[in-house]
């Protein structure tokens, strides 16, 4: 499988497995989702380690931290029309490619990328994200193979 190289900003399918379900003993997302890689890739001996951000339809509430993705950058990376929103408050560290990225829609077995997202939009992201984690107010669940 030949797989991009993971960089900040780039929105990958993923089976994102959330802090509750964590909590609950669960060692794998019941749901692919898109995701976005928010820190530059780590590297730790012979293994890249990312670190990505759920998107999600469901709004935030008050305990959760997110930003709405613009309907014109769901366009651009071929996500549908909903309202969707990348959740800041938690975040997910998995060593890549790991067995968790999945393949989107019908494209081939090697596309697990939907695209990049716009550095204006990234930077905000990113700095709300640093912001969350200054106050150790984002939490991650550090997956196992």
């Amino acid at each position: 499988m030949s797989l991009p190289k993971p960089e900040p900003g780039l929105v990958i399918r993923y089976s994102y497995l959330w802090l509750r379900e964590h909590r609950e003993g669960r060692e794998e997302g019941v749901k692919d989702r898109p995701c976005a890689i928010v820190l530059a890739p780590e590297r730790v001996g012979d293994d890249t380690h990312v670190v990505v951000l759920p998107v999600t339809h469901s709004p935030p509430d008050k305990s959760a931290v997110a930003l709405e993705i613009p309907p014109a950058i769901k366009r651009l990376l071929g996500l549908d029309s909903e309202r969707s929103w990348v959740v800041l408050s938690e975040s997910n560290r998995f060593r890549w490619p790991g067995p968790d990225l999945r393949r989107v829609g019908d494209r081939d077995d090697s596309s697990v990328v939907y695209g990049f997202l716009p550095p204006r939009f990234f930077a905000e992201l990113y700095r709300r994200f640093i912001a969350l984690e200054d106050a150790t107010r984002s939490h991650r669940v550090t997956r196992t193979e």
